[in-house]
């Protein structure tokens, strides 16, 4: 179990979140403590902020009296509604909160349920409670929460608190849900740099994403659609808006995400490990085969993008020790398609591969990884549409650009 305390200033925003996902059917009330609330659970943003703004006193001695606090039980922890509010209650008791006025809600738009608590840190001077050693406290009475209902021990707290990725299943329903689930931990659980890469990300878990582009009154714009997709890599349902799921999967959100990715793998280094693994692989792999099964088992899922003729056009590794995605380009030139396509051809491959959708049939172009991508449990800002925003173009190879005909020049006498 795994607790995340954060402070700060603003209510409403605090309350707006949750209320969000509370309107999207992804959240409800556990319980209120001493909070001038009914008792149906269903309470509006302006009845909470009242009900806060009523104890809060006039004067404050510090800018963060708002006090917002998510517990993350293990995924294999599977809680009841009263254990949950059990564990909400207990934990801020003994932290110190036990008085103080304060909402918790269950959120489920993740498969790993999960709590949120908002409340006041503040005395009746306006003063902040005793927060000596806070998180230290906190790490402790997860530990005894932990022993009391024989939860699972907190792993590493970066892996603890990642949304839990999984594979889009079409036939299982509630495609939007799986969908949002899907597209907002690969969002924030992976870093990418552009949207080729993190759609060739979501394509391992069978979701396409495609930009939409218009104009509307005049005025251009921009969003993304996903859409569900089987094993093969056809499209199934219908697709669904980023808008609908949230704007934390929006278009001008993943272009922040794709943003602070490249200054994080830039400054993080973080696409050492992967071309070391790559370049080892290569040298031994005598096979395309051969290559996806020696990086698979290092933790990492390549992408082939190949035309109709069948020549390799674009690589795409997914690592999911480093959790970042990057073209075969931006390991370097020996890593790109066409040193891949020179490697393995088709004949070379040894393994039936699925045919890329012909154009016209508004079929996603990105292929999927020849397996089922690895699912580590584990997050998602905004989120965006489908683009071939830095994709590899197919390239012409040595031997086409000698065919070229050189052009002619005019003899002007």
């Amino acid at each position: 179990m795994v607790a995340k305390i954060s402070t700060g200033g603003n209510m409403f925003g605090a309350l707006a979140y949750n209320q969000n996902k509370v309107d999207s059917e992804e959240a409800k009330v556990l319980f209120s403590n001493r909070m001038l609330l009914g008792e149906d659970g269903n309470f509006s943003i302006g009845e909470c902020m009242r009900s806060f703004e009523i104890q809060m006193p006039v004067q404050l001695s510090t800018k963060k009296p708002i006090l917002h606090i998510s517990i993350n039980p293990h995924p294999e922890d599977v809680l009841t509604d009263q254990q949950l509010s059990d564990i909400a209650q207990e934990y801020m008791r003994k932290l110190g909160y036990g008085d103080q006025p304060y909402l918790v809600y269950k959120h489920t738009d993740i498969d790993r349920h999960h709590i949120h608590i908002v409340g006041l840190r503040v005395d009746e001077n306006g003063k902040p409670l005793n927060d000596r050693f806070e998180h230290r406290r906190s790490k402790q009475i997860t530990r005894e929460l932990e022993k009391k209902y024989g939860l699972h021990p907190a792993e590493r707290k970066e892996r603890a608190e990642r949304p839990e990725l999984k594979k889009v299943d079409y036939a299982a329903g509630d495609v939007k849900h799986q969908i949002g689930n899907t597209v907002k931990a690969a969002c924030y659980g992976y870093r990418f740099q552009s949207f080729g890469e993190y759609k060739a990300l979501l394509a391992a878990y069978n979701v396409c994403a495609e930009e939409v582009k218009g104009e509307i009154n005049g005025k251009p714009y921009q969003g993304i659609v996903y859409s569900a997709m089987n094993d093969k890599g056809e499209k199934a349902g219908n697709p669904v808006k980023a808008s609908r799921i949230g704007k934390s999967v929006g278009y001008e959100a993943v272009q922040r995400r794709m943003e602070k990715s490249g200054e994080a793998i830039r400054n993080g280094k973080l696409k050492e490990r992967t071309r070391k693994i790559v370049a080892t692989a290569m040298q031994t792999a005598r096979s395309r085969k051969e290559l996806e099964q020696q990086l698979r088992k290092q933790g990492i899922d390549v992408v082939f993008r190949q035309n109709d003729s069948g020549r390799i056009y674009g690589v795409t590794f997914i690592d999911h020790d480093s959790r970042v995605v990057l073209n075969g380009s931006r390991l370097g030139k020996e890593f790109s398609a066409n040193v891949f396509n020179d490697l393995y051809s088709d004949a070379q491959t040894g393994q039936t591969e699925s045919v890329a959708p012909k154009r016209g049939q508004g079929q996603d172009f990105t292929q999927q990884p020849h397996t089922a991508a690895r699912l580590p449990v584990s997050g998602l800002g905004g989120l965006f549409g489908g683009s071939s925003i830095g994709e590899e173009p197919p390239q012409d190879t040595a031997g086409q650009k000698r065919k070229k005909k050189k052009k002619r020049t005019r003899r002007i006498e």
